[in-house]
């Protein structure tokens, strides 16, 4: 198995200063990241109630992963973090930046621009993006060597896996840069090899969402039990090994010999797989209605907070033991 991430720790070698544009949830996330290893983090909002509200909300998820042992001194990370009064003043000194706009290619097209106009030229650029490649918002930048896709997973600040995705142009150098500096902070990076829609995680889970979706629509399982399937079988062993190391240990004479044994039967699903009908009506309409809980906020706020408490005590679990790949 890979190496175990580092300890959180409060500080880490050659801690610096990192801009977070947009001071929104995943914003937030990332200043309790880098607060928590000992950088300096400037926050910028375009929507003042935003940015006001951002350093408080920080400290709150600090304390928050200090009491599962996720933070050491939260209240010293927490003075780490600052509003800054504006865009150029959040970019001034940084030397990484973390952007986190809109999901819309016109914004990313905007704030890059004012971000490789503005920021250091030596400091790396990198955006939040879920589903956006690199080249369709760095193509026209004078400084499109030093940008990249750094696609967290939501909440970043308790799970670490980070995408790094560059485009055609992105200099080798700014990947390994900003590898090395996810790995100083306490996350995950993969490095995606390149540009491809979903990167790699939301690929995966495209592929089992699109057969959920299916197995409920058409009968076949309810959705509780759906994700009962996943939350007490295959998401036990998968928070610790990924699906190349499980199949592994599903044969007696290791991977050669499940593919050996069971790739037979994987074609023949992968030639009956869910299509693009499985989020069209009627099956949508389906799964809907099979779902028995209302969207209210109140419900999902709830839900939110018991969810992050969960993975908190996970990611507590997996640092006291040491051997998560």
């Amino acid at each position: 198995m890979a190496s175990p991430p580092p300890a959180h720790t409060s500080t880490v070698a050659q801690a610096s200063t990192v801009a977070i544009v947009g001071s929104g949830l995943i914003g937030r996330a990332w200043a309790a990241i880098f607060a928590r290893a000992g950088w300096t983090v400037r926050l910028s909002d375009p929507h003042a109630p935003t940015l006001e509200a951002a350093p408080r909300l920080v400290r709150d998820e600090l304390l928050s992963l200090a009491r599962h042992g996720l933070a050491e001194e939260p209240e010293q990370a927490a003075a780490r973090v600052s509003a800054a009064p504006s865009l150029a003043a959040a970019l001034d000194g940084a030397n990484f930046v973390q952007e986190n706009g809109p999901e819309t290619i016109e914004a990313k097209l905007a704030i890059f621009a004012e971000l490789d106009r503005l920021a250091a030229p030596d400091a790396i650029l990198s955006s939040s993006t879920s589903a956006i490649v690199p080249s369709r918002f760095t193509e026209g930048l004078a400084g499109r060597a030093r940008c990249l896709v750094s696609h967290p997973v939501n909440p970043p600040h308790l799970v670490p896996i980070v995408e790094l995705c560059g485009a055609p142009w992105t200099a080798p150098e700014t990947m390994e840069r900003a590898r090395a500096v996810f790995e100083a902070i306490g996350q995950v990076p993969i490095t995606v090899r390149r540009e491809v829609d979903g990167f790699i995680l939301n690929r995966l889970q495209g592929a089992l969402l699109a057969e959920a979706f299916r197995l409920v629509g058409e009968g076949y399982v309810s959705a509780q039990d759906l994700d009962h399937t996943i939350k007490n079988g295959l998401g036990l062993r998968w928070s610790f090994m990924g699906p190349f190391e499980t199949v592994e240990l599903n044969a007696p004479g290791g991977f050669a010999d499940y593919c050996t044994r069971y790739t037979g039967f994987y074609k023949r699903l992968a030639a009956q797989s869910a299509g693009p009908e499985a989020y069209e009506s009627p099956n949508i309409d389906k799964v809907m209605a099979a779902w028995p809980h209302p969207g209210d906020r109140e419900r999902i706020d709830r839900l939110t907070a018991w969810r992050n408490e969960r993975l908190a005590a996970l990611a507590a679990h997996k640092k006291a033991q040491r051997g998560d790949g």
